[in-house]
C-alpha cells in the first residue's frame, strides 16, 4: 500500500476496487443488505496435533495460548495469501481493507452479572500466532484491569441517555454517513460492526458453535464461532482405534465480497493449517496484495 495514492471514491478504511468484474460490482445492488448475501458453512477440524503443540507452547511460557489465538493467526495468514477475503462492501461498492481488524466480545470477569464488552485488535498480514497472543492478551488485560469504559461502551452509554426518537434519528444519520464513508474515524475505531472478522469462542462456555448473523450496519464480512473440544474414537488405516480431538466451527460469510470458489480456497487453507499448526509460528514468505 505504500505506493498507492488515495483516489476519489476511497474510504478511510479501504480503497475502492476498480478492476473487479462488472458482475461483482452489480452484486451489492441485487443484494443491498448484508443479510441478503450470507452463506453459512460448518466444518469440524481435527486438532489432535494442534492441541499437542499448544500444550508445548504453554509449557514454554505462553500461558493461556489456545484455539482462539490459533484461529485468528490462521485467518491472518489466509489474508496474506488470499487478500480478497479482507474486502468489505459499503455504499454498494466493494473495497479492499487497508488493515486487519479482528473483533470479539469479552467479559471483564467470570461473574454472570458482568456485562460483555467488545475489543478490536489490529494486526499485520505478517503476524504470527505469537504476535496474536501478545496483542490479544494486551488488549484483554487492558479491558479486565480497567474500571473505565472502552470507546465502544462510551459511545453506547452516550446514545442510551438520549430520548428514543432521537436515538432512532441519530442511527439513521450514522447509516447515511457510513454509506458515503463520512463516519468520523473515532466512531469507526470504536464500532464493533466495522472490521475484518468477528469471532466468538463458545467453547469457553462449554457449548457448541452457532450460526451468528452478520450485522447489516458496518463492514464486517465474516463471523466465526467455534465450540468446545470434543473426542472421537476412530479407526486408522491399520485398524487401530485412536482418540482424536475435534472442534466444530460455524462460519457466516458475505458472498458479496468474493465468490464460492474463493471461499473454498480459504477453507482449504484453514484445513491445511489445522493439520500443520507450525505454519503460523513463522511469518509468511510473501504477502499478496489485492487487485486494484
Amino acid at each position: 500500500m505504500s505506493r498507492y495514492k488515495r483516489r476519489y471514491g476511497d474510504r478511510k478504511e479501504g480503497r475502492l476496487l476498480r478492476s473487479i468484474p462488472p458482475f461483482s460490482k452489480f452484486i451489492p445492488y441485487i443484494m443491498p443488505q448484508r443479510n441478503d448475501r450470507l452463506v453459512n458453512y460448518e466444518e469440524s477440524f481435527e486438532i489432535t496435533a494442534l492441541d499437542r503443540r499448544l500444550r508445548s507452547l504453554r509449557v514454554e511460557g505462553y500461558k493461556g495460548i489456545g484455539i482462539l489465538h490459533f484461529i485468528i493467526a490462521v485467518y491472518i495468514r489466509c489474508i496474506a495469501m488470499l487478500p480478497a477475503v479482507n474486502r468489505f462492501i459499503a455504499g454498494r461498492r466493494i473495497y479492499a481493507r487497508d488493515n486487519i481488524e479482528i473483533v470479539m466480545a469479552v467479559r471483564r470477569s467470570s461473574d454472570p452479572n458482568e456485562t460483555e464488552t467488545t475489543i478490536k485488535v489490529n494486526f499485520e498480514p505478517t503476524d504470527t500466532i505469537f504476535d496474536v497472543y501478545r496483542k490479544m492478551n494486551a488488549k484483554i488485560e487492558e479491558i479486565k484491569t480497567s474500571d473505565e469504559n472502552n470507546n465502544t461502551e462510551d459511545v453506547a452509554e452516550a446514545f442510551s441517555k438520549l430520548p428514543r426518537f432521537l436515538i432512532r434519528f441519530l442511527i439513521f444519520v450514522l447509516r447515511i454517513m457510513d454509506y458515503f464513508g463520512w463516519l468520523p474515524q473515532s466512531i469507526v475505531d470504536a464500532s464493533p460492526f466495522h472490521g475484518s472478522m468477528i469471532i466468538t469462542d463458545l467453547g469457553s462456555l462449554r457449548i457448541g458453535p452457532v450460526y451468528h448473523h452478520i450485522y447489516n450496519f458496518g463492514t464486517l464480512p465474516v463471523f466465526i464461532a467455534f465450540g468446545a473440544k470434543r473426542h472421537a474414537y476412530e479407526l486408522d488405516r491399520h485398524g487401530k482405534v485412536n482418540d482424536n480431538k475435534y472442534i466444530d466451527t460455524k462460519m457466516v460469510l458475505d458472498e458479496g465480497i468474493v465468490d464460492g470458489h474463493y471461499y473454498a480456497q480459504l477453507l482449504q487453507a484453514f484445513r491445511y493449517m489445522f493439520a500443520h499448526p507450525e505454519i503460523v509460528e513463522n511469518p509468511p514468505s510473501r504477502v499478496i496484495e489485492d487487485v486494484f
